[in-house]
């Protein structure tokens, strides 16, 4: 199935059967990015699904996938690529044991890639993640623009190399600062919160499917209400799909003590675990 002959629907089914349980905007948005070509951005909080839709869109799409994990303080280089500084080196000590002058070292097998310019030069149809881009500076952030706008990278002394695949590229942030209007400007936006009550069943139901309906539901109702209170860290998805999964395998007399004891697998702080207690579990 091509892009042009893809409709919304499709998007809701090809997600669905790989366990990623959609919504109209997240299929909608995804749908424009293949149509259009151009990169997403997804915001939100922790846990709510962001990098897992980059890897299920690799996988149902069939595409070869690439990431890069920002962090502060991360580098061009670790992002594009760098000089092999000591293959550079021994190429010139055996150009002056041969006496055949310096040679070029500024070649194409003398710098080592980085996923960048790997899915750029990749000869498949692929997926590249640039996970939690907010956590990188504005610099690496601006030499990005290039990339996300113009589809090139520029590499000094190497040259510009210009896209050579049918690359879908998703950027995530969970908005620890704003990003450069010139990004936002670059990518198609999407905001994905935390799901409501039903989506958030239908997504545990989907990772954990031998799991009791009556108890999802009430565990899902359970941290829905958790996310109301005013804590350091709400719970995740994630943190929801594993307190099932913990409640499931712990052989206790009732559920609600279940709960509690693996209550750590979806509150974070103590100061939140202790408030969690008191407000729904009566310690």
């Amino acid at each position: 199935m091509t892009s042009e002959s893809l409709r919304i629907t499709d998007i809701d089914k090809i997600l669905i059967d790989n366990n990623y349980v959609s919504n109209n905007e997240i299929s909608t948005t995804l749908y424009l990015s293949l149509i259009l070509g151009k990169p997403m951005l997804i915001e939100g909080p922790p846990g709510v699904g962001k990098t897992e839709l980059a890897k299920v869109v690799a996988k149902a799409f069939d595409r070869d996938f690439f990431r890069i994990q920002c962090y502060e303080g991360i580098t061009f280089e670790q992002i594009v690529g760098e000089w092999n500084y000591q293959k550079q080196l021994l190429h010139l000590e055996a150009a002056r044991i041969n006496h055949e002058g310096e040679g070029e070292i500024f070649q194409d097998q003398y710098f080592i890639k980085r996923p960048l310019l790997e899915a750029f030069l990749n000869d498949k149809p692929s997926v590249l993640l640039i996970d939690e881009i907010d956590k990188a500076d504005e610099e690496v952030e601006s030499f990005l623009l290039q990339a996300l706008g113009e589809k090139q990278i520029t590499v000094n002394d190497l040259g510009t190399f210009d896209l050579e695949n049918d690359l879908i590229v998703i950027l995530t942030s969970n908005s620890q600062r704003s990003l450069l209007d010139e990004t936002k400007d670059r990518c198609l936006f999407l905001y994905i919160p935390y799901p409501t009550p039903s989506r958030e069943m239908d997504i545990v139901l989907s990772k954990v499917p031998n799991a009791n309906p009556e108890e999802v539901n009430r565990i899902v109702n359970l941290v829905q209400n958790i996310r109301n209170l005013n804590l350091m860290k709400k719970p995740s998805v994630r943190g929801t799909v594993d307190w099932v999964k913990s409640a499931m395998n712990l052989k206790e007399e009732s559920m609600e003590q279940a709960l509690e004891d693996s209550i750590g697998v979806v509150i974070k702080t103590e100061s939140d675990k202790k408030r969690v207690l008191k407000e729904f579990f009566n310690k």
